[in-house]
């Protein structure tokens, strides 16, 4: 990837993360998956304690990475809410209820990827 290509993903996760975090998204986890899958850069994993707020916790990403012009490729699992998915090509973000988060288990399975601190991803001041 070159890069002005990871500069727009890691700007695309800091607004995910931003708009997780808006709507209370818990445990929110950043995988550099770049250097392990071709499927993007990186996953974004959070939970949410209930249907209602899973919806809410991608509506917000929806809206917000749309108004910096990211739209995604693919999204499933909106109507059940249980592990929401949404492909943004070089993100991929996962939101679930806390409990098909712990089945699972993302991050175990994707352990080759690194994590990422989310921190880094906050926007200063």
């Amino acid at each position: 990837m070159s890069k002005d290509g990871k500069n727009q993903s890691e700007e695309m996760v800091r607004l995910a993360v931003s708009a997780l975090e808006e709507k209370k998204g818990e445990d929110v986890r950043v995988i550099d998956i770049s250097e392990v899958s071709v499927l993007g850069d990186y996953f974004i994993i959070a939970s949410g304690s209930n249907a209602n707020q899973v919806q809410a916790m991608t509506d917000n990403v929806e809206e917000t990475l749309g108004r910096a012009g990211y739209f995604y490729k693919h999204k499933e699992g909106y109507q059940t809410a249980n592990w929401i998915l949404m492909d943004y090509g070089d993100i991929i973000v996962h939101v679930f209820c806390r409990e098909d988060r712990l089945f699972y288990d993302l991050e175990r399975i994707w352990r080759d990827g690194k994590m990422v601190d989310v921190g880094q991803f906050h926007q200063e001041g």
